[in-house]
């Protein structure tokens, strides 16, 4: 019963996993490779800036990785549950499966998992993707699922999310999802600008910029909270109920925004107190040193005779050598 090289069920186009899929391991690759780079020429910082370069673009690269990648992660929220369930229209047999929904900003990932996964002489292994970020068709998504014949549980939570049910969760999450993106874009643009004002001389300016970031993503995180509000529908399969919580990029967003707002704190603190360990730690007191000594360096050709001018100090005797 399956074609396409046994992809079932019976359609060849890949679907989106959950957690992680190709923009998000994009992502992570990109800013892996970004650090390796910057560990094949840290043996060539000498003394204990080393250490402080290390530290800086380690922490600066994963907190840039977390929020460009969580956009594309579906498990801001994820539920699951086993139940005994009806697996097609029209067949009164039933399937002991795992149901789990994972939400992201993006779209929502409905998992049915049988236990054990062959049942009923067919592999219970299904992973459906539907969109509902603004330009893509969540109806259409749905629609062509009505087609596929995908197993009834899965039709029956994507029908609960789909524009036309009334419990209003599309609209609700497309909003939220929407605008929770948007303020996590912009809290990256507030990151590039703060590693920027961290190489200038003056790092209390990217400190700053580092607790906009972590405020921007604070925001957007409200901002998805705020747009999931209670609905009245409930995931009911028989007497069990599906539950779904927060997941592990919303906790992730909020550590690491907590984290910007720990960092920029700590680098404004030390600049009203300790200034001078705080451009230690930038790297910021040599590079100042290394320039006033060669701004301060005055070359004296000991082959051509010194005039002595009426700024000079008393006590210098100019001296003429004939050859």
């Amino acid at each position: 019963m399956t074609l396409f090289n046994g992809v079932f069920p019976f359609y060849p186009q890949p679907r989106k996993t959950f957690v992680f899929d190709v923009d998000s391991i994009i992502v992570i690759i990109v800013f892996l490779v970004i650090a390796l780079s910057f560990l094949l020429i840290l043996p060539g910082i000498r003394g204990r800036a080393r250490l402080y370069w290390l530290l800086r673009v380690i922490l600066s690269l994963f907190i840039g990785a977390v929020i460009v990648a969580v956009q594309f992660t579906s498990d801001w929220e994820n539920g699951q549950v086993t139940v005994d369930t009806s697996y097609k229209s029209f067949s009164s047999a039933q399937v002991h499966a795992d149901i789990g929904v994972h939400i992201g900003l993006s779209g929502i990932n409905i998992t049915l998992v049988g236990k054990p996964v062959d049942q009923l002489n067919e592999t219970i292994n299904y992973n459906e993707y539907f969109p509902w970020w603004f330009g893509a068709d969540y109806n259409e998504e749905f629609s062509g699922g009505l087609e596929r014949g995908l197993p009834n549980p899965i039709l029956y939570v994507a029908e609960k999310f789909s524009e036309f049910s009334p419990c209003d969760l599309h609209a609700q999450y497309r909003i939220a999802g929407h605008y929770a993106s948007a303020t996590l874009w912009v809290a990256f643009c507030a990151w590039l600008v703060s590693n920027m004002l961290f190489s200038m001389p003056v790092p209390v300016y990217g400190g700053y910029m580092f607790l906009v970031t972590g405020a921007f993503m604070i925001f957007g995180l409200l901002s998805f909270y705020t747009g999931r509000h209670d609905s009245p529908c409930r995931l009911q399969f028989g007497p069990t109920m599906l539950y779904y919580d927060f997941g592990a990029s919303f906790w992730l967003t909020l550590a690491t925004g907590l984290l910007c707002f720990l960092i920029g704190a700590l680098v404004i603190l030390l600049h009203g107190v300790r200034p001078a360990l705080l451009k230690a730690f930038f790297d910021l007191c040599e590079d100042e040193e290394e320039d006033e000594g060669l701004l301060g360096e005055v070359y004296i050709n000991p082959h051509i005779p010194q005039i002595k001018t009426i700024s000079s100090p008393p006590n210098f005797r100019l001296t003429v050598k004939n050859s």
